[in-house]
């Protein structure tokens, strides 16, 4: 099970699809890597809330784009939650020249990736992790976001 809230109305506004997106970019990321039932909450908020986590739980008093929390193992299989921040999203899509949309699925997509355990702390992580990230995305028929040499997430 998907749950998405979305706390920041500026995400439907900006993308009336917003939910249906998300839930897509889950969708394929589990499909690819998750044996069996799993489930996550995705929440679209805004920068404040997601600098007020990025602080209380990384120590760092900044938003950022996307946050991965990573649930312990548990029978209900919750594999955790990630949060997004309109602001920080939008801003990051227009510098980079392209689709909100297609920024919104990838970012859900990285983070999904982060509650399956990939990481990309080193180079080989980074690499794992991005190949999987375009595998995901070219299903979804979103452009490679790694093409330019910019980098999307954390």
């Amino acid at each position: 099970m998907i749950d998405i809230e979305i706390e920041d109305p500026a995400w439907s506004r900006a993308l009336p699809q917003a939910d249906a997106l998300a839930r897509q970019a889950a969708e394929a990321a589990l499909a690819r890597h998750e044996p069996g039932p799993a489930a996550l909450t995705i929440l679209l908020t805004d920068d404040e809330a997601v600098r007020e986590l990025n602080a209380r739980f990384r120590s760092k008093d900044a938003a950022t784009n996307v946050l991965s929390f990573p649930s312990p193992e548990n029978p209900e299989h919750h594999l955790g939650d990630i949060a997004l921040a309109f602001g920080v999203c939008a801003r990051e899509a227009a510098e980079q020249g392209k689709p909100l949309a297609h920024h919104l699925q990838h970012l859900v997509a990285h983070g999904v990736l982060h509650l399956l355990g990939y990481d990309h702390i080193n180079d080989d992580e980074a690499e794992e992790m991005e190949g999987l990230e375009r595998i995901v995305l070219a299903e979804l028929g979103v452009p490679d976001p790694y093409a330019a040499g910019e980098g999307d997430h954390d």
